[in-house]
Order: structure tokens, then C-alpha cells, then sequence
């Protein structure tokens, strides 16, 4: 199912014996646009700790009631690799998680793994914010260049090929997959505040240091798009309707 990554935000993680924290991000690699791990807020479990976990650890979303299930216990969380919330992700901190859990990476098949950004930019830092005075940091070489968080994304400058159409407002993600399907791109002043959607296969390069997305799309392309509420779902004929517009790969 297709759903706001803003909506999922908030979504409780349940271990086999109680209650693990809350998803307060995501961080996604940009080579497939497919969801690496989960950022939890453990919340006052345990007081200040954020932890990641692997999308394939857990189960299907229970959406009445705003849940997912974990195949862990919380003593297994408890006592997994800590993480500094003001440096990028490592990838010696992903070996170890890998390790700890016994989990496989995933690299699984994505239909955008042949579509990676070309970005010249290394990922900011993972929450957002500068690290502590005296915090060691991370070396260039040790962080993931791929992996990027999608709240850092929000708000960034949507260009097309031909000028400035928006900001983003939201991401879809299928919560199945727990693949990027879609940027939502608030058009703001220059169409009069309509939303529309945008393949990650029109992502030309993402510059973090000027907070901007480029796309391989005309703003006349934008334009004439099928239109799209926010308060609307994406059904199979829509999304079809999308892809044949731009002429877009998708699933059949």
C-alpha cells in the first residue's frame, strides 16, 4: 500500500514483548529508492535513544491501529549497537547491526536501481543537526554515501529542466516493498498551490548543499499531468496514467 511517509511517521514498533519506540524517520539508499532502515525514537523506554531498524524485520503494517510488528524482543534492542545522532550513518555501524541481528542487507530488485543519482554531495549529517563540541567524527571514507534520510529531504527546491516548480511536501513509500515510489511536490506560487506527483526516475541529482532536487522534466510536462489531490489514493489506472504521461518504467 501507498502511503505518506509523513503519515507512517509516528507508526508504534512493537517487539514480541512490548513496545519498542515510534518511526521518527527513514533513511532510503538513492541508487534503488528503496528504505535501508527505520529510525525509532525509543522514546522514554529509553530515554534519548534512537535506534535503526531493517525494514524486512518486520512485519505488516497494521494501519487502524497505527503499528508495526518486530520479530525482536525489546532486550535485543536494548542492547544493539548505539548510534551517534549527530553523525551520518557508518557503514562499519551497519556491519554491525547486520552482525548483531543477523540480519542480510538488502539488495533486493528495484525497478529505480538502474536510475541512481548522480549526486556530487556527501549526505548530511543523520538528524539534521551539527554534532556536539568534542564528538569525534565519522571519517568520509566510513559514511554511507547512498543512504539519506527522508526528513532531510522535506522542504528541498523541486527544479524542472526548465525552471523551479516547487518544494517538497511528502514522499509515497509502499509499505510493502518499502520502496520510494513518489515525490509529492507542492507547487506553491507557481501553480497556485496544486500538488503533484514525481517519479524518482526523473531525479537527475540531488544537491544537498543548496537543497535542491533536479529533474529531467519540463515544467510544461508538470503541468499537464493527471492532477492529484493530497486527500486522494494513487490506484493502479491513475499511476498507469502517470507513468504513460512522463513515460515512466512501473510495474505492470
Amino acid at each position: 500500500m501507498l502511503k505518506l511517509g509523513s503519515t507512517l511517521k509516528g507508526y508504534a514498533i512493537e517487539a514480541s514483548d512490548g513496545a519498542i519506540g515510534s518511526i521518527s524517520d527513514f533513511l532510503f539508499d538513492d541508487r534503488t529508492w528503496l528504505v535501508r532502515w527505520l529510525v525509532v525514537d525509543t522514546g522514554n523506554w529509553l530515554t534519548g535513544r534512537k535506534v535503526l531498524l531493517l525494514p524486512t524485520a518486520l512485519g505488516k503494517a497494521e494501519h487502524d491501529r497505527r503499528e508495526l510488528p518486530a520479530a525482536l524482543t525489546r532486550a535485543q534492542v536494548e542492547a544493539s549497537p548505539e548510534l551517534s545522532e549527530h553523525e551520518p550513518v557508518s557503514t562499519q555501524m551497519e556491519r554491525h547491526l547486520y552482525d548483531y541481528y543477523n540480519w542480510e542487507p538488502i539488495v533486493g530488485d528495484s525497478y529505480f536501481s538502474e536510475n541512481p543519482i548522480a549526486s556530487r554531495f556527501s549526505a548530511p549529517p543523520l538528524f539534521g543537526s551539527p554534532p556536539a563540541a568534542g564528538t569525534p567524527a565519522i571519517s568520509r571514507d566510513d559514511s554511507d554515501p547512498h543512504l539519506r534520510s527522508v526528513a532531510a529531504i522535506a522542504g528541498y527546491h523541486i527544479l524542472a529542466s526548465d525552471g523551479a516548480i516547487g518544494k517538497v511536501g511528502d514522499l509515497l513509500i509502499d509499505d510493502d516493498g518499502w520502496g520510494i515510489r513518489f515525490l509529492v511536490v507542492d507547487t506553491g506560487n507557481w501553480w497556485s498551490g496544486e500538488h503533484v506527483l514525481i517519479s524518482p526516475h526523473a531525479v537527475k541529482e540531488i544537491s544537498w548543499a543548496e537543497r535542491e532536487i533536479r529533474l529531467n522534466v519540463s515544467r510544461d510536462q508538470v503541468r499537464s499531468s493527471p492532477p492529484w489531490s493530497p486527500l486522494g489514493d494513487i490506484d493502479p489506472v491513475y499511476e498507469a496514467d502517470l507513468r504513460k504521461h512522463y513515460d515512466w518504467p512501473g510495474r505492470s
